[in-house]
């Protein structure tokens, strides 16, 4: 049997649901929420919302995962693109997602998504440095560097998230950027490359 793609009122609906739990995980912990919040906040009944999901777990992780899988492809596509384009594209998921991102960076999140996103970062900053200063993806001064850029990087964007999205897009990338060069700059110093 072929499952079929969901409809557009599917999609939608389930949008909206889970854009009710983002929403309701920036002031409360996910075991302290209802299918019935979730429901009353999506404005839907609870019959719509158990034709979709389980219990409010079984949301989280179905945005945990769309969210990774979604990032993930931006990031495969990292070699495709300049790293502006990349910058571009990454924040535009977020800002067209900006209930999830939210809640991402929420104080009552467990962090869990955060440190895969986080991780998610680390590897492509890797892969650029490695190929561009031809080290090995292994060692252990760029495993350093890596993490403090991965971490610095998902601090600007908490920040920025938490500040409502402001300033713009392009100011951040631009730190971003700023600060990635700077990093090179200490790299290719401490590694005694170029």
């Amino acid at each position: 049997m072929v499952e079929q793609k969901p409809g557009r009122k599917a999609l939608k609906t389930k949008k909206l649901i889970k854009n009710a739990l983002a929403e309701l995980l920036q002031n409360k912990n996910l075991k302290d929420i209802t299918v019935q919040e979730v429901a009353q906040k999506a404005d839907i009944s609870r019959t719509t919302f158990y034709n979709y999901y389980y219990d409010v777990y079984d949301i989280y992780e179905q945005l945990e995962k769309e969210v990774l899988a979604e990032l993930g492809i931006l990031t495969l596509n990292f070699h495709d693109n300049p790293s502006k384009d990349y910058g571009d594209e990454f924040f535009n998921y977020i800002t067209q997602n900006p209930e999830v991102f939210k809640m991402i960076f929420s104080p009552y999140n467990t962090g869990e998504l955060r440190y895969k996103i986080t991780a998610m970062i680390e590897g492509v900053f890797r892969l650029i440095q490695t190929e561009k200063n031809e080290v090995e993806i292994t060692d252990k001064e760029l495993d350093y560097f890596s993490a403090f850029w991965s971490s610095g990087c998902i601090a600007v964007i908490q920040k920025w998230v938490q500040m409502d999205f402001s300033p713009s897009k392009d100011y951040i990338i631009r730190t971003l950027t700023d600060f990635e060069k700077q990093m090179e700059i200490f790299i290719v110093s401490q590694l005694g490359l170029r």
